[in-house]
């Protein structure tokens, strides 16, 4: 496995990879749900390129950007072991040599609900990086999980949008056996806080058997908030969309989501599920 850091490295390496290759973009903190992605890819690449950035530009002043987990030599010894090819880690001059960028991605109106209404300007910042790693590894496929949903759902209509020649993959959310999705913000949690956080997917449980009970929109997302009934998580939203995130599903495929402060820990989590029809 190679480990690059500056963008001359990175070219003459990829172009020695032959064959169709894969990319997976992290922030390193890489924990079970990463390597779940790097199998992925190695499943259905011939080679896999991994990133390891924390990108700045996603950050709010008020956010994690300086206590962001930083383990690196952890992190390439998962590549490895999950079969990487090619690992690109470079520094923030590395990645933004004329300092933050002016031109900036756009995610559109659902860039600005969910995530981008709690976090302004957060997904201009994933969708830039986004787009210029894809730039610079030129991969056939790029893998993202399912966790970060709204995450997946822009990225898929940006490459559709703007006619970047990549398949965007997305994979099953990584759970703990309690049913916690897997994140590196979890590490941020003490004992109690982390059973506090079980309320996320308890909700998420209780609106998918209603639906698989029948229940209409109304009555699944009433059990997911009865779900959520914790006194140390802070609710900040919780939403039944369409499977594009768009709002008003009546039947068919859907998204139940939820985003919650945990002590001084934000989380997020979802799950797919199948509404019934109207009798």
């Amino acid at each position: 496995m190679d480990v690059v850091h500056s963008r001359a490295e990175l070219a003459k390496a990829r172009a020695g990879l032959t064959g169709t290759v894969g990319v997976v973009m992290t922030m390193g903190a890489l924990h079970a749900g990463h390597e779940t992605l790097l199998r992925a890819a190695r499943e259905q690449a011939d080679h896999v390129v991994v990133t390891i950035f924390v990108n700045p530009l996603q950050f709010g002043p008020n956010e994690d950007f300086d206590r962001y987990p930083r383990t690196l030599e952890t992190d390439l010894e998962i590549c490895r072991r999950a079969g990487a090819d090619l690992v690109f880690a470079p520094s923030v001059a590395d990645m933004y040599p004329n300092g933050q960028p002016t031109v900036r991605l756009h995610p559109g109106p659902l860039g600005e609900d969910l995530e981008g209404l709690s976090r302004p300007g957060f997904f201009h910042g994933v969708l830039t990086v986004v787009m210029k790693l894809l730039q610079l590894t030129r991969p056939d496929l790029a893998f993202f999980g399912e966790k970060d949903y709204q995450q997946l759902t822009l990225v898929r209509r940006m490459v559709r949008d703007l006619d970047v020649p990549v398949e965007i993959v997305g994979v099953p959310t990584v759970r703990e056996p309690d049913g916690l999705a897997l994140s590196s913000r979890n590490r941020y949690l003490s004992p109690a806080e982390r059973q506090v956080a079980l309320t996320l997917s308890a909700a998420l449980r209780a609106g998918a058997s209603a639906a698989a009970r029948g229940e209409d929109a109304g009555a699944v997302l009433a059990a997911a908030h009865r779900a959520f009934d914790s006194p140390g998580a802070r609710l900040d939203y919780l939403v039944l969309t369409d499977a594009d995130l768009e709002p008003g599903p009546v039947a068919g495929p859907a998204r139940l989501l939820v985003a919650a402060w945990v002590g001084d820990t934000r989380l997020i989590d979802n799950i797919g599920l199948e509404l019934a029809p109207h009798a």
